[in-house]
């Protein structure tokens, strides 16, 4: 059992709302297996980072993130300043209760509440790869984000737009399912100049371009098969641009894990990949739409301290 001051930032929006119609009955079963902890609720974006921010700086040693993808993308970002960690000790668990859980699809942690409970209980951690992104945001300003699933561009930006600004009532998969359909009609391929590592730069017109940490994104798309979260290298899913039929027949396969069967889908592996176009290309950070290309992305072995299943 870890020592030491635990603190729960909880997003009570998170799923459609059910985190905070829940979270009182969460909140029971957690003393009861944790003890004693102190609880933070967000109001609105930006809040989960303030508040992991400010508590790790006041000698808090364990962070448990309640919510979903978008809260844990935050709560990640709390634990740097900049390119530096603040505390290389500190501990981060998550109970996931959100619209889309894919890092859980990866991850060895459960997600029923009481499972993911057992595993913050048990207390077993390993050390995670994180993504570090550079990227224009949405008022022309340049931004540092780290991302612990993945990060996309191209169809993926758009989806996560169109996916954020409605109810996700009908559950994950079907949201993310409208989502994809809705912009696949709408979606004017995209030009991209890409590079990775010390590669040649390459232009490639493209449906989706995902840097793997994790393996799942859009509500259990499994986009990076071979994708480990701890063995310091992205994996670069390039979906060229292909007619509508033709994504529509293909479409299953991303779901089944037989995207490497697919003849216009080329996967490559790196540590540092850049990508610049002139058009206007959307990014889906962890699930969120903070901004826009170029963007500039780098692994950063080993970052995190995270609690799973021994």
């Amino acid at each position: 059992m870890h020592s030491g001051r635990t603190v729960f930032v909880v997003n009570p929006h998170a799923g459609n709302g059910a985190t905070g119609k829940e979270w009182p009955r969460i909140k029971t079963m957690a003393q009861d297996l944790l003890g004693p902890f102190e609880t933070l609720l967000t109001g609105g974006p930006g809040d989960a980072t303030r508040l992991t921010r400010e508590n790790l700086l006041r000698g808090v040693e364990r962070i448990i993130c309640v919510g979903g993808d978008g809260t844990l993308n935050e709560v990640v970002n709390g634990f740097f300043d900049g390119n530096d960690p603040l505390r290389k000790d500190a501990v981060l668990g998550f109970l996931p209760n959100g619209t889309g859980c894919d890092f859980c699809r990866t991850m060895p942690i459960p997600s029923g509440i009481e499972a993911s409970l057992q595993t913050v209980r048990e207390g077993f951690v390993r050390r995670i790869d994180l993504g570090r992104l550079r990227f224009r945001d949405h008022q022309g300003g340049t931004v540092t984000r780290y991302f612990h699933n993945i990060a996309s561009f191209g169809l993926g930006g758009e989806v996560v737009d169109r996916v954020n600004r409605t109810s996700k009532a009908c559950g994950p998969f079907i949201t993310f399912i409208w989502g994809t359909l809705v912009s696949l009609f709408a979606y004017e391929r995209k030009r991209i100049r890409l590079q990775v590592d010390d590669g040649d730069e390459r232009t490639v017109d493209i449906l989706n371009i995902a840097v793997a940490n994790g393996k799942y994104h859009g509500g259990g798309m499994l986009v990076a098969p071979d994708a480990v979260i701890d063995d310091g290298i992205f994996h670069v899913t390039v979906i060229g641009a292909m007619n509508l039929p033709l994504v529509f027949w293909h479409l299953p396969k991303l779901y089944t894990g037989k995207i490497k069967s697919i003849r216009q889908v080329s996967i490559t592996t790196g540590t540092k990949v850049s990508a610049t176009s002139e058009q206007r290309v959307l990014l889906d950070i962890d699930g969120e739409q903070p901004g826009i290309l170029p963007a500039e992305l780098e692994i950063v072995p080993a970052a995190l301290n995270m609690i799973m299943k021994s």
